[in-house]
């Protein structure tokens, strides 16, 4: 697949700018059963102690914790569906950015701050403050362009690249749940 340059990236922010302020869709959800494995569901299980049931993000060790163990901060990754439509382009190759759930909602600082929670399906997930940035993996699936523009500062301020969540009221979820902010 062909990468698109900065000036193709850049064209795609007027739409994504019109993304859903206060709720969204649920476009696709993406389990990851080990490193560099994708499984496509219609549906799933979120729980506070395990994130997406199935999902491995409780056996991946992380540099952000004392002790190297899976970021309590970081259970869930969520992407902007209108971004990873124009950084993937088919549809088949959103679940190579690694996140779990893909929304049509605006996941930006001033929309989504940390702390902030949405209800999704009949689950509720929190927003959390470490940030979601692009890496080699990313560089290599979709282009070095495609990470300056996510990681870039305006990058950053509308999360580009996503967030990170944590479960905080366990349900399931499924395609087409619509993800809605709520009070804490």
């Amino acid at each position: 697949m062909k990468h698109l340059t900065t000036t193709e990236l850049e064209a795609g922010l007027d739409d994504i700018r019109q993304s859903p302020k206060d709720e969204g869709a649920l476009n696709l959800i993406v389990r990851r059963p080990q490193v560099d494995e994708r499984e496509v569901l219609d549906e799933g299980e979120l729980h506070p102690d395990n994130g997406l049931a199935g999902d491995s993000w409780k056996t991946r060790r992380s540099s952000r914790t004392p002790d190297g163990s899976a970021h309590p901060d970081m259970q869930l990754n969520i992407m902007n569906s209108r971004v990873i439509a124009l950084v993937a382009g088919d549809k088949d190759r959103w679940q190579l950015a690694g996140d779990q759930l893909f929304l049509d909602l605006d996941l930006s600082a001033d929309n989504l701050p940390a702390g902030t929670r949405l209800a999704l399906g009949s689950a509720v997930i929190e927003v959390t403050p470490p940030p979601h940035l692009g890496c080699h993996k990313f560089v290599a699936r979709f282009g070095r362009d495609a990470m300056k523009f996510v990681n870039s500062q305006l990058g950053r301020e509308l999360h580009l690249r996503g967030i990170n969540a944590k479960v905080v009221q366990p349900g399931f979820i499924r395609i087409g749940d619509v993800a809605k902010k709520v009070q804490g």
